[in-house]
């Protein structure tokens, strides 16, 4: 690709550098437009090491290119609209002559630099986005490949229309020959015999030396515009397969213009003047029918030119009819060329030269390749039409079509019905064609136009859709002949340069962000090992079949669906880095102060899973990574992954759990980074009556890396924290979020509580615990009324009960003594035992007095 196309891709900021590099004006900006092409084409820095002459010669050489230039410009202008370009190149020209003239070799000197740090600013963009940079199709100033188009149809309809004046002059010669030889007839058969015979014999042998020489150079011409011809079909062939391989890009992902109008309208343009020489020819053809004369050179060069024009014309409309839209499911899968039996796809043929006979119907004919048997459904017939409504030219739409897999009878090979070609390739690595066919007529002309699709896989099961997306991409990457439907029998290699850059495609098409340089290194890595250079070949096994448990690119298809479906925002804005190895995870966060983190993609989870990697520091100052157990897509549909990482609470051995999430590498701010796509929340009102209290998940962890991760909880499910004996652990509660606390009974714990929040403590019968109470903290003890409950401690761990600064007794016996049978064989406290009635040691607790106040009460009081 040019250098200047590049440029004009580059971002603002990249932009930016390339308008301040000629903003001193000492090469014009335009002229490097126009020029491009040329300018980058010469050897700069040889000529500023040589002598000044060849400097001198490029100098004058690009003066005149400037002045073709400017020539084409006043050519193709229509109402001066272009008067404006043609003042500033041409003012640009004059510039440049008074600058350079006496010392072109600093001209030189001058490109060799600009060219040099356009080179150095394109790699700095690459850097940061290696995405294929492509022309912009909308510009303002067309490129010299296209500026040679247009001249030579310019030129063809110049020369076209003069050919045509002088076969017009060439019938009105033979018409004035015609009506003086029928006047000498005359002549020659009056009596007496006219004595200026003579002289009228010689003027038409004069006249007929004349017709002679004009059919000669009409012939000539007819030639030269043939010749022509030719070169121009092979600048539109030329752009064709250009636009054929954009096409071939676009379908794997790649940002390509695959517009045809421009196209069209050289094709159409050519095969019009053509058509036109066609008619000229036939023009000639009625002029030697209506006289010859010995060594007339019509009849024998007449019928082989007319030959050589209906091959042209023929071969431009093959060319000419393409599948401008490749088939394509509108679900499950936008992937192109990838298809399922019996779903419904769309394919769009068009025929670029939009000339047409109103009398002939134009029916395109679609079929299928034998190498497996299917049936199309609804019909394969469609007739095209030209300027519809919402689409110009000549296109056939082949919409809501289905293929319908024939089954075998009697073959012995079951359902399918594979040709007797099949080999043993799977479903999904085998390649299929569909192929279009018309019929043509204009003026005449008739010819059979055919064209095909780029190989397709056919798959019978949504399953199989990640497996035949590899093969399209690899076939379709390394341009497989359509033809070729073994091409997986001995699949050629790729090299990683070509494979990356389909990679980024990938994710740039599905999320609108590709892959920078650092993680399609740590890609490379993954498949070619450490040492991987852009030249490193990789192997169809490679790619899509070696792996322990699944295959590479099982692996990052998966991720690609976990983006799409639960982070597609976050991916897109940057706040994933996404692939990282783990060596270079703790190179990047070792560096980085307490509590940074970053997102990377698992590597060992086959359908895509995420997760956070964060720093920490021991007291010696050493760092501590700590990673969570990847979140897949089963956790995230339950919970979004901003409201994980504002909720994540680390279990420690600090008084209360902490959120170790802090900032986002390199340094943001979490909130300031997540903030936007948090769940909208609303503050608990404990004085609002409602049923049920509002609640959320959150996810916590422990420390211990070896400790088995907390399982998920249903929304519908109160949420249970498991806890390991060897870390006891304080819970904080928010009161918006009810939650069940289950202990094990080997395990003494402490539960914290706000005393402005009550809540609920549910406890099993046969479990002990001890509970530590504020008694500034009002609880509640939540227990089947029917199954008593004790509050007793571990015989090897005494405990101390206080209350309102005063030690109790710190074991059983002691408190027994204290409260009597207060706590007799296990039962509820505040209740007598079943089946007896129990006397207390102390009833003056329960005495009433002996006389009851009286209550004063007037009216004020209620």
């Amino acid at each position: 690709m040019a250098q200047w196309q590049q440029i004009r891709m580059l971002d603002n900021i990249h932009r930016e550098q390339v308008h301040r590099l000629y903003s001193d004006n000492c090469l014009p900006m335009e002229v490097r437009e126009y020029l491009a092409y040329w300018i980058e084409d010469q050897n700069w820095n040889q000529v500023v090491q040589s002598d000044c002459s060849q400097a001198g010669w490029l100098f004058q050489t690009m003066l005149a290119l400037l002045d073709e230039q400017l020539g084409r410009l006043v050519w193709h202008a229509e109402n001066n609209s272009d008067m404006v370009i043609k003042h500033n190149l041409r003012r640009s020209k004059l510039s440049l002559q008074n600058r350079y003239q006496e010392h072109p070799e600093e001209l030189a000197n001058l490109i060799a630099g600009l060219l040099r740090d356009e080179r150095a600013i394109l790699s700095a963009a690459l850097a940061t986005s290696p995405t294929r940079l492509e022309p912009l199709p909308d510009a303002s100033l067309i490129t010299c490949q296209e500026n040679n188009i247009e001249e030579r149809l310019a030129e063809m309809r110049k020369a076209i229309q003069g050919l045509k004046n002088s076969i017009e002059q060439l019938e009105d010669v033979q018409g004035i020959f015609n009506f003086r030889f029928a006047a000498f007839k005359i002549l020659q058969g009056s009596t007496p015999p006219d004595p200026s015979l003579g002289d009228k014999w010689k003027e038409l042998q004069g006249m007929i030396n004349h017709l002679d020489r004009c059919r000669k150079d009409v012939l000539a011409g007819i030639q030269a515009l043939l010749g022509r011809s030719d070169t121009l079909r092979d600048l539109l062939l030329l752009e064709l397969s250009t636009w054929q391989d954009r096409q071939r890009r676009a379908c794997i992902g790649d940002a390509c213009d695959t517009s045809l109008r421009q196209l069209e309208k050289w094709y159409t343009g050519s095969a019009e003047d053509l058509f036109h020489l066609l008619c000229l020819l036939q023009t000639l053809d009625e002029l030697h029918q209506k006289m010859t004369y010995e060594g007339d050179p019509l009849p024998l060069q007449l019928c082989q030119v007319k030959q050589r024009l209906q091959e042209q014309i023929v071969c431009l409309l093959k060319s000419a009819f393409v599948v401008e839209i490749q088939p394509k499911m509108p679900f499950p899968s936008r992937r192109p060329l990838l298809l399922k039996t019996n779903s419904k796809f769309s394919v769009q043929v068009r025929l670029l030269v939009k000339l047409m006979d109103r009398d002939h119907k134009m029916e395109v004919k679609m079929e299928i390749d034998r190498f497996r048997r299917f049936n199309i459904l609804s019909s394969n017939t469609k007739t095209m039409v030209k300027d519809r409504p919402q689409v110009e030219g000549l296109v056939c739409d082949f919409s809501h079509i289905m293929l319908k897999e024939q089954k075998s009878c009697g073959s012995g090979k079951g359902k399918g019905g594979k040709g007797a070609s099949e080999g043993t390739l799977p479903v999904t690595e085998e390649l299929h064609v569909i192929t279009f066919t018309l019929d043509y007529c204009y003026q005449g002309l008739q010819c059979q136009l055919q064209t095909s699709t780029f190989p397709v896989v056919i798959i019978s099961n949504t399953n199989q859709a990640s497996s035949a997306w590899a093969s399209i991409l690899w076939c379709t990457m390394l341009g497989a002949d359509p033809k070729n439907q073994q091409f997986f029998s001995n699949p050629p290699t790729a090299t990683w340069a070509k494979l990356s850059e389909v990679l980024s495609w990938q994710f740039s098409d599905a999320t609108k962000r590709g892959l920078d340089v650092n993680q399609l290194k740590m890609l490379g890595e993954k498949l070619c090992g450490s040492r991987v250079t852009p030249q490193s070949p990789i192997t169809w096994a490679q790619f899509s079949k070696s792996g322990d448990t699944f295959s590479f690119w099982t692996w990052l298809d998966g991720i690609l669906g976990l983006i799409q479906e639960h982070l597609l925002e976050l991916w897109k804005n940057n706040l994933i880095m996404g692939f990282v190895s783990r060596k270079r995870e703790k190179y990047l966060l070792k560096q980085k102060r307490a509590g940074t983190f970053l997102l990377r993609f698992s590597e060992t989870t086959r359908d895509g899973g995420i997760t956070c990697t964060w720093v920490e520091y021991n007291n010696d100052g050493s760092p501590k990574i700590h990673s969570v157990m990847p979140y897949t897509k089963t956790e995230l549909k339950s919970l979004a992954l901003p409201d994980i990482i504002h909720d994540y609470q680390l279990f420690a051995e600090e008084v209360r759990p902490e959120n170790p999430l802090k900032f986002l590498y390199p340094d943001t701010p979490r909130n300031d980074a997540f903030g936007p796509y948090y769940s909208e929340r609303r503050e608990g009102d404990l004085t609002e009556k409602k049923k049920y209290l509002g609640r959320r998940l959150i996810r916590v962890s422990s420390r211990q890396q070896d400790e088995p991760r907390v399982p998920e909880v249903s929304p519908q499910e109160p949420h249970v924290l498991e806890v390991s004996p060897e870390e006891p652990r304080v819970l904080e509660v928010s009161p918006e979020e009810p939650h069940i606390l289950e202990v094990n009974p080997q395990e003494p714990r402490i539960l914290e509580v706000n005393p402005q929040e009550p809540h609920i403590l549910e406890v099993n019968p046969q479990e002990p615990h001890v509970l530590a109470v504020n008694p500034q903290e009002p609880y509640v003890l939540a227990g089947n009324p029917q199954e008593p409950h004790v509050l007793a401690g571990n015989p090897q761990e005494p405990h101390v009960l206080e209350v309102n600064g005063e030690f109790l007794p710190d074991n059983l016996d002691a408190v027994n003594a204290l409260l009597g049978s207060f706590m007799l064989d296990k039962n509820d406290p505040f209740l007598p035992p079943p089946g007896e009635e129990e006397q207390f040691e102390y009833p003056e607790l329960f005495r009433l007095p002996d006389e009851m106040p009286e209550l004063n009460l007037d009216e004020g009081d209620f």
